[in-house]
């Protein structure tokens, strides 16, 4: 301990002096990292942990990193609690001034690209509304291979939780080509109207003849006002699913019940067909009034096959390969990410 006294003159002088310490000293790396003194991390460690979260590496594979850098566990010079806050802090410069450094990231890939587009909408307070891009690439497969395009959202893939979308379409390899990505605030009628008027105006006005959707009701009747003509098809994969939840144990329990109906919806080639196979299935297994059994034969010329049979659709029957990029993305892009990382992965 030293004590300190000022004098008359606003000095100092040294009144007392104890070299003797009142507790015992700090022996090992993991008592001495406790201490406030010792929680600092070196610029060169903080740049790997910074690198490490800018690639999805999560805080627990983060910390046991730095064991191995550090020798053990227990020479690692800062605690946990000290690591999730350098991580929280790189979240947060990327996210300073966010909506600036998105733009101008894109004007960086335009004039490396210069037939990549983006068209933002900003509400009231600049704030952005709904953005979609497209790469030079992208714009021109969709010229190639746009005939057909499936269309699907996921949610919880930044900071914001944005619903993010992919338009994607095959090309004559059958391989998926992504044509256009989207970031929405909400998933109205009125953003989804947005949405697919720029997609139209990225891909040179020209209008797709089939597009594939789940079962969103303001995503139908944005494409019935945006797109009108167009063959609007359901996912079949979200029928069965929406069977399986919708019908219970009659569809999960009863395999001749789950068969005859995955038949009706994927062999049966003419209208009279289908319709002389639906209704002694439902007759058969008393769904004649069943709420969802009404509901999808309402809206049979969207996912029976007999309805379609004409429609050019790329062999593709649902939202999968939308469904699968995104699925993808979400092991790349960090959770929480700020929109300027998110559009640069």
């Amino acid at each position: 301990m030293i004590r300190l006294h000022r004098t008359d003159d606003d000095g100092w002088f040294i009144s007392k002096v104890v070299k003797d310490h009142n507790h015992q000293l700090s022996a090992t790396d993991a008592e001495k990292r406790e201490w406030g003194s010792h929680s600092k991390i070196d610029q060169t460690v903080r740049d790997m942990i910074k690198y490490l979260c800018e690639n999805n590496i999560t805080l627990s594979k983060v910390h046991c990193i730095m064991g191995s850098l550090f020798g053990s566990m227990d020479n690692i010079p800062f605690t946990r609690r000290l690591l999730r806050t350098i991580c929280a802090q790189i979240a947060r410069e990327q996210r300073d001034d966010d909506i600036r450094k998105t733009l101008e990231l894109f004007r960086k890939m335009r004039a490396e690209d210069p037939v990549f587009q983006f068209s933002v909408d900003l509400d009231e307070k600049d704030q952005i509304e709904t953005l979609i891009w497209a790469s030079g690439r992208s714009r021109s497969n969709c010229s190639c291979f746009g005939n057909v395009v499936t269309f699907d959202t996921t949610n919880s893939t930044n900071l914001y939780k944005m619903p993010f979308g992919l338009f994607v379409g095959v090309n004559n390899h059958f391989q998926s080509s992504i044509f256009a990505r989207v970031l929405m605030r909400d998933e109205k009628a009125e953003s989804f109207k947005w949405v697919f008027k720029e997609f139209l105006a990225l891909m040179g006005g020209v209008q797709p003849q089939t597009i594939l959707t789940d079962q969103c009701k303001a995503m139908e009747i944005a494409i019935n006002a945006i797109m009108p003509g167009i063959t609007h098809l359901w996912c079949k994969w979200h029928v069965f699913k929406d069977a399986r939840i919708e019908l219970g144990p009659l569809y999960r329990k009863n395999a001749a019940f789950q068969d005859e109906f995955h038949k009706v919806i994927t062999e049966m080639y003419t209208v009279d067909e289908f319709e002389n196979a639906w209704g002694q299935m439902v007759e058969k297994y008393g769904l004649k009034d069943h709420h969802y059994m009404v509901k999808a034969y309402d809206k049979r010329k969207k996912w029976a096959k007999a309805y379609n049979k004409g429609k050019f659709c790329a062999r593709m029957t649902s939202t999968q390969r939308s469904e699968s990029a995104n699925h993808m993305l979400k092991g790349v892009v960090p959770r929480n990410s700020s929109m300027n990382r998110f559009v640069e992965i």
